[in-house]
């Protein structure tokens, strides 16, 4: 019986063949049938292979005992290994050399190398880094490159259609279609700052830092993440939308770090009973709960009870758009809000200062602080505690840890100068010599760490 299934299987492939063969390569009155390979050809080119390589120290639990080690006559030197991971790259500036992707892909990398289309492998430096929206980009000799040009992605819309160009499972040049699934998405846990075009174009493991582009070869976001609860892909990827990242790119090349702007306001959504109790007729929008004193906000005249309908060139519909526009928003800045008070439509304009709550990688502040996530701390509590710099991680194998410092810790002082933000401990620790002396408040008790 199985042997009758297979020749009548075979005989229908092969019945088959001939009909696949005569697809015609054009219409019949002489029009080509519809194709994306001629953008394709010129987009994939600029679409890279990034390939990180990171020591980390090998930890073996025996290797922790000192009754093991001295029994079987085990050194006491430390175990490292090479890893190696893969992701993908745009060149979105061929003239100068940078290359954006996301932060994952290179965190904490020893060293990073790029491969072109046309076989080509080009050593690439680490300009920036912004691990709260997942983005980062390199620089590698501009030296016949290829890029790919922004597209304004505010203008998307649902229905789209639009094509995923990577690196998946370290194969090149990849090529998946598909339609934008949904805008906006967010509270998803992914990154900080999360304003996520949604699309069902397959994005899979090693696209991460690829391009997602509109029919016209133009990049409307950079692809970041999946949804897979079955462990596979099922539809569902998010990209960082293009808008967001020219921004966030022009902030890491002209600064090396991502300096966002302190509104000093906090917001809750507006729904039908606050909607009502404020006597709107509308539900779009946020309400004003907090505002900081002396913070830009008070100084605009922003006040509780405010409904805010627009930041900006957004219209704020929902939390959510209020906390993404945040994302782009930076010190210096003069944004124009749209409130609505008393029933009457106000325009303020916030002179924006720095994010008194900005995270920061510890080796933007100190090479030896690497390893460790730094963040503005500002007590609430009658502890006496006043600011400083919490710290918020501490890579195990850091040599911030190995001297001592954990999470939690708030940092007060360094160098026996006052700490009230990270511009004072970046001052505090440019000032040091070969030993960066920390104050900190830990659990109730002030310590002291010092890390060489």
């Amino acid at each position: 019986m199985r042997i009758r299934i297979l020749l009548a299987a075979l005989t229908l492939c092969v019945a088959a063949a001939p009909a696949v063969a005569a697809l015609p390569a054009e219409l019949a009155d002489g029009r080509s049938l519809p194709s994306l390979a001629p953008m394709l050809d010129r987009t994939t080119p600029a679409v890279v292979n990034i390939a990180t390589y990171t020591t980390v120290q090998v930890r073996n639990p025996l290797l922790e005992d000192p009754f093991f080690r001295r029994f079987f006559d085990v050194p006491e030197g430390r175990r490292y290994r090479r890893t190696q991971s893969a992701g993908s790259g745009v060149v979105v500036d061929a003239a100068q050399g940078y290359i954006v992707t996301n932060h994952h892909v290179v965190a904490r990398a020893d060293e990073v190398t790029v491969t072109l289309s046309d076989g080509r492998s080009l050593e690439a430096t680490l300009v920036g880094s912004d691990p709260q929206v997942d983005l980062a980009v390199l620089k590698v000799e501009p030296d016949a490159l290829s890029q790919i040009e922004f597209a304004d992605s505010s203008r998307l819309r649902v229905g789209d259609f639009v094509v995923a160009i990577g690196n998946p499972f370290g194969l090149n040049q990849t090529v998946t279609s598909g339609i934008v699934s949904a805008l906006g998405r967010s509270g998803l846990g992914i990154e900080g700052y999360e304003d996520f075009i949604q699309t069902d174009a397959s994005i899979n493991p090693g696209n991460s830092g690829g391009a997602l582009v509109d029919l016209s070869g133009r990049l409307v976001g950079i692809n970041t993440a999946i949804l897979a609860p079955t462990g596979t892909n099922v539809g569902i990827g998010f990209a960082i939308p293009a808008n967001m990242v020219r921004a966030i790119m022009a902030q890491l090349i002209d600064h090396g770090q991502v300096r966002r702007g302190y509104l000093g306001l906090a917001v809750q959504s507006l729904n039908v009973e606050l909607a009502e109790a404020f006597g709107l007729d509308r539900h779009e929008g946020v309400v004003v709960v907090e505002v900081e004193p002396d913070s830009a906000a008070d100084e605009a005249g922003v006040r509780t009870g405010d409904v805010i309908v627009q930041v900006g060139e957004r219209p704020i519909r929902r939390i959510t758009d209020f906390h993404s526009q945040a994302a782009v928003i930076f010190i210096g800045d003069d944004v124009e809000m749209d409130v609505v008070r008393d029933g009457r439509s106000r325009s303020l304009v916030l002179n924006v200062r720095e994010d008194h709550l900005e995270k920061v990688e510890g080796e933007r502040i100190d090479r030896r602080l690497a390893g460790t996530e730094l963040q503005n701390f500002r007590n609430q509590d009658d502890t006496g505690l006043g600011a400083g710099v919490l710290v918020t991680e501490v890579d195990a194998d850091s040599r911030a840890w190995h001297y001592g410092l954990r999470p939690g810790d708030v940092i007060v002082a360094a160098n026996r100068q006052a700490i009230r933000d990270l511009a004072d401990l970046r001052d505090g620790a440019e000032r040091s010599g070969r030993q960066l002396l920390l104050r900190v408040y830990r659990s109730g008790q002030f310590g002291y760490v010092a890390i060489r």
